[in-house]
């Protein structure tokens, strides 16, 4: 037996405005506004992992953690966040709540996909994505989305930085389209632009997309649930170009939004084979225990 709290939205203990995505063992990139909205991504360039941008929002959240803590901390003020999961309430005249019921861990002895090295777990969505050979999970994400790339990388064709690539990254779709289909006709066209367009910080490392045209429209079945997936081959400004992918389908939990995986490969000999697109597609499968707990959904602790 032991004391866990489960996956869920709960105040952030650093900033108290917004709820953060706790996944059962630490917090998590995934942040909304408190008080239910829909998740604000938290965008990081993308791009190279680890570099100037990357450790300046870093250290910004590290700041903004300390200032937290002290404030916590004083002398008649709430608890500190308990190291086993979320903080307890802000209000100081409500009553502190519960602590979660003990769960039993799953039975078996795999370990979960969180922690399972061969996969890329996506908590808030409730899927897991296969890891192919020579690539790594990223460790900062895509606009702080789950993040797959190639293990190795090259200069960029249009700047002096470094690019990988293979890129995948798993997110929540908002989207007002009333079927798959054009979701993933509206999100390729997004996803072309924003792994290999102008990033955030006005950089144009493969030098903006020129032009593209559809090689695959399909419904695609991923993780038991029918969805739909379009692949563009995009022309670049610099370099040889690549292949962008947006397959959309439902959540695993089936409540909430739907789920939307990003593609971008690389043209050229650098790239890596189309094949391991549709390798990923069908690897994708519900996260263990995935009946509930996605997006739009609502979670206590113990509950």
């Amino acid at each position: 037996m032991s004391m866990t709290t489960p996956p869920g939205w709960y105040p952030d203990p650093a900033v108290p405005a917004v709820e953060r995505w706790w996944d059962g063992t630490a917090w998590t990139g995934h942040t909304r506004p408190a008080g239910g909205a829909g998740p604000a991504a938290v965008v990081v360039p993308p791009g190279r992992f680890g570099g100037r941008g990357t450790r300046i929002a870093v250290a910004a959240l590290v700041v903004a953690a300390v200032v937290a803590a002290a404030v916590l901390l004083r002398p008649g003020g709430d608890r500190a966040p308990d190291a086993q999961g979320p903080p307890a309430s802000a209000a100081p005249s409500a009553p502190a709540p519960a602590p979660p019921a003990p769960r039993t861990p799953p039975a078996g002895p795999s370990p979960a996909p969180s922690e399972d090295g061969s996969v890329l777990a996506d908590q808030l969505n409730g899927i897991a994505l296969p890891l192919p050979k020579g690539w790594e999970k990223a460790e900062l994400g895509i606009d702080q989305a789950p993040t797959m790339v190639t293990t190795g990388d090259h200069q960029c064709p249009g700047s002096t930085r470094l690019c990988r690539p293979g890129r995948v990254l798993s997110r929540t779709l908002a989207s007002t389209a009333p079927t798959h289909r054009e979701m993933a006709e509206q999100d390729v066209a997004e996803a072309a632009e924003q792994l290999y367009g102008e990033d955030v910080l006005g950089n144009k490392p493969y030098g903006g997309v020129t032009a593209h045209r559809v090689v695959a429209a399909r419904q695609a079945v991923v993780a038991g649930r029918t969805g739909y997936l379009v692949r563009w081959r995009v022309t670049t400004g610099k370099g040889p170009g690549g292949y962008v992918q947006s397959l959309v389908f439902p959540s695993p939990g089936g409540v909430g939004q739907p789920v939307a995986v990003r593609f971008a490969f690389d043209a050229g000999p650098d790239g890596p084979p189309l094949s391991v697109m549709d390798e990923i597609t069908r690897g994708i499968r519900p996260l263990d225990g995935s009946t509930g707990g996605g997006v739009g959904s609502s979670i206590a602790p113990g509950g």
